[in-house]
């Protein structure tokens, strides 16, 4: 998939609106705990200040459905950028009424005005044409660098690109880059690993990977549904019973294609869903009828480890237990620190998976992490993504 950059477009001097993803963590004070977001989007933001551009910035904040609500206001987004840019961002009080376009009028090459949340806006999640309009009406050019939305076809991802030359920014091109070339072209062993609670929410995913994968590596909750199919008990275990052919024909297919389906051959069992609860190593065919599995046991860490330190291409979506109370953590963590170590392409699409890495501190170890949780297992998954299919061809 080859789309044009903002590299590949006249951009000196000239108005160029850029959607980005700021969507970020607030405590109740409105300060951002977690800023990532917006420090992934500096590098295309300092390629116009470079070239002149007259900056114009928007992005969604949490779900204000349409409303203005001032708890979702970008204010403190603007405050953080001001600050890692070492100049003002000036914050419009609406999004495409009269102070968005007096700023966005009077703008002088190097300035920066940041739009209020583009969700304040009714028509925005409806794609509607004339706020897409509206938007166009501010600039020359469109670039798009929130790959976390590019699954999404609202008016700031794809509608504005019906009106304006529309290209990526650096930070997609990254994704397309990661994702893109792990998919089409991967180093061999190509091996994945799927986490996270339910079958139903990677059905897509898995039937995608096992046209590609050498290994598809299971856990989390979700390996109980494959264990109640295989006839094994799975105690109080989250489990799909609704999809239990489901998983059946996946594990059938995966032999078909002479992929090595993996799952958990040992657990750690919980007597209720919480993190102070008592806990038990058993094996994934012994859970007994009163207790929970809620996180993968020693013995299959040392197996996935084993085959991850083969592999030459690693995509991981999903934690491997409840990751979020500590005493279940350590599968997800252990899988985390031999993912930073092993020598090979290592790609984290997103979510919950991404946040593990973050919390573990091994980010910087790995080849990638995704921004895009949901438009990252869409692009596992082989769909197309609105916001992506809405820019340039190289």
């Amino acid at each position: 998939m080859s789309k044009k950059t903002v590299r590949d477009i006249d951009v000196q001097g000239k108005k160029v609106l850029v959607r980005c993803d700021f969507n970020v963590p607030m405590d109740e004070n409105k300060n951002i705990t977690d800023n990532r977001r917006i420090v992934a989007a500096l590098d295309t933001i300092k390629y116009l200040l470079e070239n002149n551009s007259k900056i114009i910035l928007c992005s969604h904040l949490g779900r204000p459905k349409g409303e203005v609500n001032p708890k979702y206001s970008l204010l403190p987004v603007a405050k953080e950028l001001s600050r890692l840019l070492g100049k003002e961002v000036k914050l419009a009080k609406d999004v495409v009424g009269e102070d968005a376009t007096n700023l966005t009028n009077n703008m002088a090459e190097g300035d920066i005005v940041l739009l209020e949340n583009v969700r304040f806006e009714a028509g925005e999640e409806k794609n509607d044409e004339e706020l897409s309009k509206k938007f166009a009406s501010f600039a020359e050019v469109y670039v798009n660098d929130a790959f976390g939305t590019a699954h999404r076809a609202h008016s700031s991802t794809t509608g504005v690109a019906s009106y304006l030359p529309a290209v990526s920014g650096f930070l997609i091109e990254k994704e397309l880059k990661f994702l893109g070339s792990s998919l089409e072209n991967p180093e061999r062993p190509f091996v994945a690993i799927l986490g996270g609670a339910k079958v139903s929410d990677k059905i897509g995913v898995i039937d995608s990977l096992l046209e590609k994968v050498d290994t598809l590596i299971i856990g989390g909750g979700m390996a109980y549904t494959f264990f109640k199919s295989m006839g094994y008990q799975v105690g109080n275990s989250l489990c799909e019973l609704d999809k239990l052919d489901l998983a059946k024909s996946l594990m059938e297919k995966a032999e078909a294609k002479g992929v090595k389906l993996m799952l958990p051959i040992d657990n750690k069992v919980g007597k209720e869903f919480s993190n102070d609860t008592e806990s038990k190593f058993v094996n994934s065919t012994e859970i007994p009828a009163d207790w929970e599995g809620l996180d993968i046991g020693p013995k299959t860490i040392e197996m996935y480890a084993e085959e991850l330190r083969n592999a030459k291409t690693v995509v991981w979506n999903g934690p491997l237990g409840a990751f979020e109370m500590e005493q279940f953590a350590n599968g997800t963590n252990s899988i985390a620190k031999i993912l930073s170590e092993v020598d090979a392409t290592t790609i984290v699409g997103g979510g919950d998976s991404a946040a593990a890495v973050e919390k573990a501190g091994l980010a910087s170890k790995f080849t990638h992490i995704s921004t895009g949780g949901g438009a990252s297992l869409e692009f596992l998954e082989g769909k197309k993504l609105p916001g992506i299919e809405a820019l340039l061809e190289k």
